[in-house]
């Protein structure tokens, strides 16, 4: 996890009211207080944060060290270090951390799978946490 004065400086907005199509780099850090629809990817091996404002829309992947999410995200989402949903945190897709932080209010529709070792856990190979495969043998 980051120390307090290792999280990269916030250097890029997208506003809200802003509607952007296309896949987008960055370094550093990333605010997104409008919508993407495209890809989010931070420069790799390179520190990196990536904020999800309220009302911030993503429609496609996402990739940082850091992520933030108090927005909707429709895609996986990759934190290699931390991913940290606070209370009105959407996201639609596969959330694979290193470390996670969830508060009450955030939503995940798709799997939770760590990442071990710099590898994501397949979600079908017991990696991620998934509904309960029904058993043969009755529960009593």
């Amino acid at each position: 996890m980051f120390n307090k004065d290792k999280i990269p400086a916030l250097k890029s907005l997208v506003a809200a009211g802003t509607h952007i199509e296309g896949n987008i780099s960055f370094e550093d850090g990333l605010r997104v207080d409008g919508t993407i629809t495209g890809q989010v990817i931070a420069t790799s091996g390179q520190p990196s944060v990536l904020v999800v404002g309220p009302g911030a829309k993503i429609k496609g992947e996402v990739i940082a060290e850091h992520v933030i999410i108090n927005g909707t995200i429709e895609g996986p989402v990759t934190a290699k270090q931390l991913a940290e949903l606070q209370p009105n945190a959407q996201v639609l897709g596969d959330v694979n951390y290193k470390k996670i932080e969830l508060h009450l209010g955030a939503m995940v529709t798709g799997h939770l799978c760590p990442i071990a070792d710099g590898e994501v856990q397949n979600p079908n190979g017991g990696g991620g946490l998934s509904p309960a495969a029904p058993t043969e043998e009755p529960l009593l």
